[in-house]
């Protein structure tokens, strides 16, 4: 079985990273630049439970499997919600 991992519309990458980032931030998850400078986070590396040297801006590595589905269930949800809206304003 061979996966398909290409973007129907590949200009929709910035975008989709960007809501991914957006998402994560309200969820208070820390990723990206805003993760960084956060104390949750700092206070982790702190504590050892995240290496400091392991975060970088785009890692998620050290977050839960759970909370990395939430993100993209909430992606999955807003975008359809977006596709409804725009389908009842034709």
């Amino acid at each position: 079985m061979s996966k398909n991992n290409k973007k129907v519309v590949p200009e929709s990458g910035k975008a989709l990273d960007a809501l991914k980032y957006e998402i994560a931030a309200e969820l208070g998850l820390p990723v990206g630049k805003q993760g960084l400078a956060g104390a949750n986070v700092e206070f982790a590396t702190e504590l050892g439970s995240i290496p400091s040297h392991s975060i970088k801006e785009d890692y998620w590595g050290h977050i839960t499997s759970r909370d990395a589905g939430a993100v993209g269930g909430t992606i999955t949800s807003r975008l359809v919600k977006r596709a409804e809206e725009m389908m009842f304003n034709l």
